[in-house]
């Protein structure tokens, strides 16, 4: 790199200090009910999660090494490939 390197920083400092002056007003706009929609929602001091609500049996992230040619087979089939081991393991786990 050639020239003088620009000190990385931020301009936080600068942005906390200013003053938003009358005029400026003008510029944020009135909330809407599509706003005012998504925004978060607090029932007693308590954020309202939203979106879609949790499974009653959700899905553990886990680690687990297997044989390369079992992998492989199961990718060949396309995509659920994890599903379908998953299946194939609650099939031999007699569930």
């Amino acid at each position: 790199m050639t020239g003088k390197k620009s000190a990385l920083g931020s301009d936080l400092a600068r942005v906390d200090a200013h003053v938003i002056q009358p005029h400026e007003y003008e510029e944020i706009p009135e909330w809407t009910d599509e706003m005012f929609a998504r925004a978060d929602h607090y029932r007693n001091g308590k954020l309202i999660s939203r979106g879609r609500p949790c499974k009653e049996n959700p899905k553990l992230s886990t680690t687990i090494r297997l044989d390369a040619d079992v992998v492989a087979h199961f990718r060949a089939e396309g995509p659920g490939w994890q599903t379908r081991i998953n299946q194939a393991l609650r099939k031999a786990a007699g569930m």
